[in-house]
C-alpha cells in the first residue's frame, strides 16, 4: 500500500502548524514541546523530524530558552513532494524504479515498469502540485472547494489511463 511515513505524517503535522502560527503572528517561533503536546506526537522524534527539516531548509531552527521553529518560506512555497523527499528521501513504487533493478530476476522481462513508472510518475508530479498552505489549515476555509474540485477530475489508481 502506498502510504505516507509516521515521520512523513509527523512533518507534514507539525509544518501545518507552524504555517498556522506564522500566519497569526509571522515572528512567533514555535518550540518543539507545543507541537507535541497538541499532536500527540513523541518529543524525542519530533525533535529530530525538525532537525531534518531545518537540514532540508524547510524550517530555521532558533535555539535557546525563547527559542524554536518557524518556515523558511511561505506555505504556498513548500510542496507536499520536498517535504516527504526531505524526510523519507525519493517516492519510489517500485525498487527498481530507485536505481535496485539489478537486484530483480524479474528486470529483463518485467511488463508492469514502464506502466508503474507512469503511475509513478503521475503521482510524484501532484505531490509536487500540492503544497503546504493546500493541506493547511492556514489554507482559507472557504478557498477547499477549489481545490478538492481538482483532485476530483484527477484519475487515480484503477482509473488512470497510461500512454
Amino acid at each position: 500500500m502506498l502510504s505516507l511515513s509516521k515521520r512523513a505524517d509527523y512533518a507534514l503535522l507539525a509544518l501545518s502548524h507552524l504555517a498556522v502560527t506564522q500566519a497569526e503572528d509571522p515572528e512567533r517561533l514555535v518550540n518543539t514541546k507545543e507541537i507535541a503536546e497538541q499532536y500527540e506526537i513523541p518529543g524525542e522524534l519530533l525533535a529530530k523530524i525538525l532537525q531534518t527539516l531545518a537540514r532540508g531548509a524547510i524550517v530555521a531552527s532558533h535555539p535557546g530558552p525563547t527559542g524554536g521553529y518557524r518556515l523558511l518560506r511561505a506555505p504556498a512555497a513548500i510542496s507536499i513532494s520536498e517535504v516527504i523527499t526531505v524526510i523519507d528521501g525519493p517516492l519510489s513504487i517500485l525498487q527498481c524504479s530507485n536505481g535496485h533493478g539489478d537486484d530483480c530476476k524479474q528486470f529483463s522481462r518485467c511488463t508492469i515498469r514502464d506502466p508503474m513508472a507512469e503511475i509513478e510518475r503521475r503521482v510524484k508530479n501532484l505531490l509536487q502540485e500540492i503544497t503546504l498552505e493546500d493541506v493547511s489549515a492556514a489554507a482559507p476555509v472557504g478557498d477547499v472547494g477549489p481545490l478538492f474540485g481538482d483532485f476530483s477530475r484527477r484519475s487515480f489508481a484503477v482509473g488512470l489511463t497510461l500512454g
